[in-house]
């Protein structure tokens, strides 16, 4: 297993399992068949509703002995519906008791936008709460307390662009160990990275292979680019494309419940691609966004933008 040091100075495993759209009565067994392969890093989140599930599992593999606690890094996400300061310590003791854990391994903001208490995706215009009324550093404080009460192990944030990083970090006592983004080589944010990896803040990539909204012109792993490398080297598209993200120092969080694609993605930690190869990848840039976050976006609750 390879690791991304974290400036808690914890080690990150730098590959991971996603759970996000994991399915009821799929993510249970997809969880156990991971730490049989390997796998100590699972994402997961309060809104994508399976954490009852995925806690079920850890419990068993712990219980049975296929893992320990300890050697588990176990990661989920406060909701948009919980940014006030009375309700992050809920959504967290919440989250912990899901998920039959005594302490995260690192808590993210899901997304740098506050909701109405009880909200999933919003819908209508009393769903946001004004971000002047919830600034992101009052939830954030809320965050730090938990890490000093260690209740979890590093506090981060996920979707957050540099402005509103540079923002959060000049008003923050703790800087965040982990900002999650969308990254694969049609979106490679290379600026943000830099920035990330300059100030400590580790760099994770969701949808690192792309996304099921991939089409025929927009598809990662049909691009003829990471096609033709993987046949070079005799291996997939996929492990191209996550060996790829783990050369540049960023950790991967590909989702799967099949046995067979579980082995594939982690085999790619193996994987090395010379100089020649990472810049063709890196010429695939086109700031291509699968997932959009337009259904954030609330002008007059002052949300005007999420990525620029």
């Amino acid at each position: 297993m390879r690791y991304v040091t974290l400036n808690t100075d914890a080690e990150m495993p730098i590959i991971g399992l996603g759970t996000w759209q994991a399915k009821p009565g799929e993510v249970y067994q997809a969880i156990r068949w991971a730490i049989k392969l390997g796998y100590t890093s699972f994402d997961c989140a309060a809104i994508y509703g399976n954490e009852t599930e995925i806690g079920q599992a850890l419990h068993d593999a712990v219980r049975e002995g296929d893992i320990k606690r300890e050697q588990l890094f176990i990661i989920s996400k406060l909701w948009n519906d919980s940014h006030r300061p009375e309700d992050v310590r809920p959504a967290l003791e919440k989250t912990l008791e899901d998920l039959q854990l005594e302490y995260l391994d690192l808590y993210l903001m899901h997304w740098p936008v506050a909701q109405r208490k009880g909200t999933g995706i919003p819908q209508q215009q009393e769903d946001w709460l004004p971000l002047a009324e919830v600034p992101l550093e009052v939830t954030w404080a809320e965050m730090e307390k938990a890490y000093n009460d260690e209740l979890v192990k590093a506090v981060g944030i996920s979707n957050f662009n540099k402005k509103r990083l540079e923002d959060l970090i000049e008003k923050a006592e703790v800087v965040p160990a982990v900002n999650q983004v969308e990254n694969h080589p049609l979106l490679q944010q290379q600026d943000l990275v830099d920035f990330c990896q300059k100030n400590g803040i580790a760099v994770m990539a969701y949808s690192p292979l792309g996304s099921s909204r991939q089409s025929d012109n927009k598809n990662v792993l049909d691009n003829e680019v990471i096609k033709e490398i993987a046949e070079r080297l005799d291996v997939t598209p996929a492990q191209v494309a996550l060996a790829w993200q783990m050369q540049r120092g960023i950790a991967v969080i590909p989702k799967s419940v099949h046995e067979d694609r579980l082995k594939e993605n982690f085999a790619a930690q193996a994987i090395v691609l010379d100089d020649a190869d990472m810049e063709k990848i890196a010429s695939l840039d086109e700031g291509y966004r699968f997932i959009s976050g337009d259904v954030f976006l609330n002008p007059q609750a002052g949300y005007d933008e999420i990525w620029n």
